[in-house]
């Protein structure tokens, strides 16, 4: 199997309902606020809601209590990519764009591919000539078209960003002024895990790259604490690649801004890839995060998130990802150093394989 650049080829399926919703927003003799609605619709029928759940046997064998486990894998594309894909491409649909164009390694470009299949929108998809993911095949089979550029990741979203102002397509790449509209979609994942457990848990840990991640769930958690609606805010656990990753690597050196790393000493493989970055666009909104919780942010090796991955297909019967594992590891590292008390704990795991 294929590890490279995501989640392994999948069908993509969605529900007979999700489809005849479609056909309506797919028509535009209908009204456009008719069709957002139904849009609306097909968003809270596919996307969110994910499980949460005991993670019984790993607390067993680390000795912790109350280890929850956040899975993304059950979103529509396998991953929580698909959260701010629908964000995206609703903004887009409301606005009356024909076409959403970004860059992407993988995972969030057939989370909007498929998007914007659903909603009668075209897709132009920018990935680097490097890359050679499995998931090419299920963003053409959606009806996206893909080009391959020269450069690193943040180079051809670079690219991408300016081709679509010269031709005036819809721009869903991270960063810039997308950011507060993925951070909102993300905050969603805090809602979630609090009407699950009734409260905040004492940490969130979960896998950084860009950074957009993390830093909506902590706004979730924010908004809910300031709201009166949860006791505390958890300490934001961020974890990547070892020293692969500016926004670990800048909270490590102490600093209160997000570095670049440079793009030379960046090694990617199977396994890291979906965290790796030399430039994380969120950066500054997770370092925040991390820093404003009383968080930590860890270096994990390719070998631990091979080896929990392995860990929760047996044990707990997750398909996950390697990367998506990297919260957790840090979580249980920490555990093993400081010996939790009895609380609440919850990994957020991104993506199946």
């Amino acid at each position: 199997m294929n590890l490279k650049d995501g989640v392994k080829t999948a069908e993509n399926k969605v529900s007979a309902e999700t489809q005849k919703l479609s056909a309506f927003v797919r028509d535009r003799s209908k009204s456009l606020i008719d069709r957002l609605e139904c849009y609306e619709d097909i968003i809270n029928l596919e996307v969110g809601d994910t499980g949460l759940n005991r993670a019984k046997s790993l607390e067993r064998e680390v000795d912790m209590r109350q280890l929850f486990i956040k899975y993304e894998g059950d979103n529509p594309t396998g991953t929580q990519k698909d959260r701010i894909a629908f964000a995206q491409v609703y903004d887009a649909l409301r606005r009356e764009y024909d076409r959403v164009s970004l860059a992407t390694c993988g995972n969030y470009g057939v989370a909007v591919a498929l998007a914007a299949n659903l909603a009668g929108i075209g897709c132009k998809i920018y990935i680097p000539d490097s890359y050679n993911t499995e998931r090419f095949v299920e963003m053409e089979m959606l009806g996206a078209e893909i080009i391959q550029l020269p450069g690193s990741y943040e180079d051809v979203v670079n690219k991408s960003s300016e081709l679509a102002r010269e031709n005036a397509w819809y721009d869903a790449n991270p960063g810039g002024v997308n950011t507060p509209l993925q951070i909102t979609a993300y905050s969603q994942i805090a809602f979630e895990i609090t009407e699950e457990l009734g409260d905040a848990p004492k940490y969130c840990a979960c896998p950084v790259s860009n950074g957009t991640l993390l830093a909506g769930i902590y706004r979730g958690f924010v908004s809910l604490y300031k709201r009166g609606k949860t006791s505390r805010i958890p300490k934001m656990i961020a974890a990547s690649s070892t020293r692969k990753n500016p926004i670990v690597q800048s909270f490590k050196q102490g600093l209160d801004h997000c570095v670049d790393l440079s793009p030379e000493v960046i090694r990617e493989t199977k396994y890291n890839e979906p965290l790796i970055n030399w430039h994380s666009f969120d950066g500054e909104e997770a370092l925040y995060a991390i820093r404003q919780s009383a968080g930590d942010a860890y270096n994990i090796s390719d070998k631990k998130m091979k080896e929990m991955s392995a860990f929760l297909l047996k044990k707990e019967g997750l398909r996950i990802l390697p990367a998506a594992t990297a919260g957790l590891v840090a979580l249980l590292e920490m555990h093993e150093k400081m010996d939790f008390e009895p609380d609440r704990y919850v990994a957020v795991l991104t993506a199946k394989w």
